[in-house]
């Protein structure tokens, strides 16, 4: 059960920003022999963030990771804010807030590494995974209980749709 500061900073959101490497994925990148990266996504963290839009929560991802199969998970998954190649995540999830009209105090990012780390000290509420580094679980408001690509993200997705107003 949540305290009730963590219910206020869940029900504040209107964006859940998203890693890839590690948090929408076990962090794993296969090399296929022609070179191309391969990830494994979990369905259900797909089908939670597709809930969250339908209740009028926008979702970002940003990641430094850049291929054409990364593309095609935004694509179908119909997120607006896919921002890849990105090694500044601040400045970029600035840019998104700014667009949306919202603050970054309305905004619950998800991560599990330490480049994430300027995105988990500035937004209203940081989300680890359960496998992060411990630095990224230190500045976290909340640690899920499942590990990165393994339902973190559905996890907190449903704790979003449980506390919207």
């Amino acid at each position: 059960m949540l305290d009730a500061d963590l219910v206020a900073r869940f029900r504040n959101i209107k964006l859940l920003s998203l890693d890839l490497d590690g948090t929408l994925t076990d962090g794993g990148i296969y090399y296929a022999e022609d070179g191309s990266e391969l990830r494994k996504y979990q369905v259900q963290d797909g089908y939670g963030i597709l809930l969250v839009k339908d209740a009028g929560i926008e979702v970002a991802l940003i990641t430094r990771s850049d291929t054409p199969a990364i593309q095609k998970r935004i694509d179908r998954l119909k997120i607006k804010f896919g921002r890849m190649g990105v090694y500044e995540k601040l400045p970029v999830l600035k840019e998104i807030c700014k667009e949306l009209g919202i603050g970054l105090d309305q905004v619950c990012h998800v991560a599990d590494d330490v480049n994430d780390m300027d995105l988990m000290e500035t937004v209203g509420l940081p989300v680890a995974v359960a496998n992060a580094r411990p630095q990224v679980k230190k500045a976290a408001a909340y640690i899920t209980q499942a590990k990165g690509g393994d339902g973190a993200v559905r996890e907190v997705c449903d704790l979003l749709l449980e506390h919207k107003i």
